[in-house]
């Protein structure tokens, strides 16, 4: 089903509902993986994928249609990741090493990483990254979004998209360097 059916079967009162079980059925998976790839927690990241969809169910009616739909829920998905890495690091006033070094516990217990030692170190130099920047390389890289997909999520210019992912694939690569010495 379009985006545009979706909507004009949300804007009916009768078959809103079913609209709305159609749109999480279509994206949730999407948005879950979107989200784990930043929290790693799975528990975390059905929470922040329940949020997701509870915003986006309290917004879907003035939703204008200016993007696709699959855009306007990553940038809720992805605002709902900052703010929960944000929180997180504010209540327990840890520096950013601290969150990085829990979150690299987290993901050796996680099912997140096939158990391929590369992988596995792939995704701690991910960990290293600003969030922001975590955040621009997964959609680049394993999302395999557009820059232009990317800047309408974020609300960042392409340009600047382009040199965030620059810098993190080079981050990435020193840090996967330096571990295999």
């Amino acid at each position: 089903m379009t985006d545009k059916e979706l909507l004009e079967k949300f804007a009916n009162p009768e078959s809103r509902n079913y609209a709305f079980n159609l749109l999480v059925r279509q994206y949730q998976q999407k948005v879950y993986w979107h989200i784990r790839k930043m929290v790693i927690d799975h528990d975390d990241a059905n929470d922040l994928t329940q949020d997701t969809f509870i915003k986006a169910w309290k917004g879907l009616e003035n939703f204008k249609g200016d993007s696709q739909l699959f855009t306007w829920l990553y940038r809720i998905a992805t605002n709902e990741c900052l703010n929960h890495l944000s929180k997180k690091k504010r209540r327990f006033f840890l520096p950013i090493n601290d969150i990085t070094e829990e979150l690299s516990n987290k993901l050796e217990d996680s099912d997140l990483v096939s158990g391929d030692e590369i992988q596995l170190k792939l995704q701690k130099a991910l960990l290293t990254l600003p969030d922001k920047q975590r955040l621009v390389f997964n959609m680049k890289y394993y999302d395999e979004l557009k820059y232009e997909e990317i800047s309408e999520i974020t609300g960042t210019s392409v340009g600047a998209l382009k040199a965030s992912y620059h810098l993190a694939a080079k981050k990435v690569e020193e840090y996967l360097k330096n571990s295999i010495l």
